[in-house]
C-alpha cells in the first residue's frame, strides 16, 4: 500500500521541486548592471583580426572556441559568429543594437556574457565591438601581432645550433648558433665572419655583437646565393652575405618564425611558425621588396615547423604540430589538400625531385611518404631512436637525409625505405641538418654547439666547427 501511495504521489513530489529549479535558473540569469556606454573616438576602420579577436581570445573563447563551444557558439571567426549558436546569429552586420552579441556582452539581456563570475568587457571594448559591427563586421584575415616576451641578451653558454644553410655553390656554410650567425668555408672549415647588427642592444642599452636577440631558428640561402634569410622572434632578416649587412627586415609576425624556404625562382620566401599550442602562421614574402604577398588564414591549429616549395614552385607544403601536412597554391595560399597519419608533431617536409612524392618527418620517430596526387600514404620508414628533427631531400637521387634527437644523421631511399648510410660522431641532440643537392656535402649541428661536416659519399667527418672566439662590440 505504501508503495502504491509513493508511486501515485511521485508526480506531486517532482512538481513540488520544480519551483526550486526555476528559482535557481532565474538566479543564474539574474540581470547584472549593464556595461557603461562610452563614445569611441576612432577614425580608422575596425578589423576583426587585429582589433576584435584579441578581446574575444581574452574573455570569450575559453567557453566559445576550439573544443568547447557552449550554446554551440564559436567566436573564433566572423563566419562562426554569423552562423551563431542555439540562440541564432551572434551579430547582424551594420546593426549593433540588434546583435545578440552586443546585448549579452553589454548585459542588457540575459544570460549576461561573460557570466557574472568572469571579467566582463570594458566599456571601451564593448564600444569597439559595436563600432566594428556598425562598420559591417569586417575581417582582413591578417592577425595582429601578439605581445611576446621582451628579449634580452642570451647567456654566453646558450649556443645550440638550431639552423644551418648551405650556399648554392657549396662554398659557404651558414650556422645559426644561439643568437649568432657564423659563416664558414665549406671545403676547409675556416671561419669567415659573423653577421652582426651594429645597432643591436640589450635591455640595459649595451651593444650586442650578435645577429639578433632571439635564437636563429631557421636559415635559408637565396637560389642566387647573395642573400641569406634568418628567422627569429616576430621577424625575418634578409642578410647581404658578401657585405655582412642587413638588406631587408620583415616583421609583424605573431610569434617565433621557425621555418623558411625560397621559391625555386627566388622571387618568394615562405616563412612559417607560430606560438606553442597556438594558431600556426604562414606567409609569402616578396624577396625584392620585403612586403608580405599573402598571409594564410588559420593554416594550422598549432605551430608550423616546416615549409617547402614544390620543385616547380606552384605548391607549398607545410608541416605542423597539429599532426597535419597541408598543401597550398602559390601565391594565393589557397588550401589544396591535407595529409594525416603521423601520431605526433610533424617537424619537417620535403619533395622528391619529380614533385610526385612528399616526405615528412615526425616527432613519432618515423618518416612517411605520400602520393601527392592521390593524397594517400605510401610508406612508413622507422629506424630512428627519437624525434626526426629535420630532413633534406636530394635532387640527384630519390634519397633523403634525416637528423634525429638520438644524435645520428641517416640517408634513406624514399622509394623502398632502405637505409643507405649512417653519419655518426655527434655527442648530443641534433636540431639542424643541411646537405648539397647531390649529397656530396652533409652537415649537422645541435645542442653541444658543434657542427660536423661530413663527406656524403662515405659518411666520414671532414671538419668539426666550434664556436669562434667572442668579439667585443664597438661602443
Amino acid at each position: 500500500m505504501r508503495i502504491l501511495w509513493a508511486v501515485a504521489c511521485l508526480p506531486l513530489l517532482l512538481a513540488a521541486q520544480e519551483p526550486d529549479k526555476k528559482d535557481k535558473k532565474k538566479q543564474l540569469y539574474e540581470p547584472l548592471p549593464p556595461i557603461a556606454v562610452v563614445k569611441l573616438d576612432r577614425k580608422e576602420p575596425v578589423d576583426f583580426d587585429k582589433d576584435i579577436k584579441p578581446i574575444f581570445e581574452n574573455k570569450c573563447e575559453t567557453c566559445h572556441g576550439g573544443a568547447i563551444q557552449e550554446g554551440k557558439l564559436d567566436m573564433t571567426t566572423v563566419a562562426a559568429l554569423l552562423k551563431g549558436g542555439k540562440k541564432g546569429p551572434a551579430l547582424v552586420p551594420g546593426k549593433p543594437d540588434e546583435s545578440l552579441l552586443v546585448k549579452l556582452a553589454g548585459r542588457t539581456d540575459v544570460p549576461p556574457m561573460p557570466p557574472k563570475d568572469d571579467e566582463p568587457l570594458t566599456p571601451e571594448e564593448l564600444a569597439l565591438v559595436k563600432l566594428w559591427i556598425a562598420q559591417g563586421a569586417v575581417s582582413s584575415g591578417v592577425a595582429a601581432p601578439k605581445a611576446g616576451p621582451k628579449l634580452g641578451k642570451l647567456p654566453a653558454n646558450v649556443q645550440p645550433v638550431m639552423s644551418l644553410a648551405l650556399a648554392p655553390d657549396k662554398a659557404l656554410l651558414a650556422v645559426g648558433r644561439g643568437a649568432q650567425i657564423h659563416l664558414y668555408e665549406t671545403a676547409t672549415g675556416k671561419f669567415v665572419r659573423a653577421l652582426v647588427q651594429p645597432d643591436l642592444k640589450d635591455e640595459a642599452g649595451q651593444p650586442l655583437a650578435q645577429a639578433q636577440l632571439d635564437l636563429v631558428h631557421a636559415l635559408a640561402f637565396h637560389p642566387g646565393g647573395q642573400l641569406l634569410a634568418a628567422a627569429g622572434f616576430q621577424e625575418v632578416i634578409l642578410w647581404n652575405v658578401k657585405e655582412g649587412t642587413v638588406a631587408r627586415r620583415v616583421d609583424g609576425f605573431a610569434d617565433r618564425v621557425l621555418a623558411l624556404d625560397f621559391a625555386p625562382d627566388g622571387q618568394l620566401l615562405a616563412a612559417a611558425g607560430g606560438p606553442p599550442t597556438g594558431e600556426g602562421e604562414l606567409r609569402l614574402i616578396n624577396v625584392a621588396s620585403g612586403e608580405v604577398v599573402t598571409a594564410a588564414k588559420q593554416p594550422h591549429s598549432d605551430t608550423i615547423f616546416g615549409v617547402r616549395f614544390s620543385p616547380d614552385g606552384k605548391l607549398l607544403a607545410s608541416a605542423a604540430a597539429d599532426k597535419f601536412v597541408k598543401l597550398w597554391e602559390v601565391p594565393s595560399l589557397k588550401f589544396v589538400k591535407a595529409f594525416e597519419g603521423h601520431t605526433h608533431q610533424v617537424l619537417d617536409v620535403g619533395w622528391r625531385a619529380d614533385g610526385k612524392l612528399l616526405v615528412t618527418a615526425g616527432a613519432d620517430h618515423v618518416l612517411k611518404t605520400w602520393d601527392v596526387a592521390a593524397g594517400e600514404q605510401v610508406r612508413t620508414i622507422g629506424g630512428h631512436g627519437r624525434q626526426i628533427t629535420r630532413l633534406v631531400m636530394l635532387t640527384a637521387r630519390p634519397e633523403v637525409l634525416t637528423s634525429c634527437g638520438d644524435a645520428w644523421v641517416r640517408l634513406w631511399n624514399v622509394d623502398n625505405g632502405a637505409r643507405l648510410r649512417n653519419f655518426g660522431g655527434a655527442g648530443d641532440y641534433l636540431y639542424a641538418l643541411v646537405g648539397s643537392s647531390d649529397g656530396a656535402v652533409v652537415a649537422a649541428g645541435g645542442q653541444d654547439g658543434l657542427v660536423r661536416v661530413y663527406n656524403g659519399v662515405n659518411g666520414q667527418v671532414t671538419h668539426t666547427l666550434a664556436p669562434p672566439a667572442p668579439t667585443t662590440p664597438a661602443k
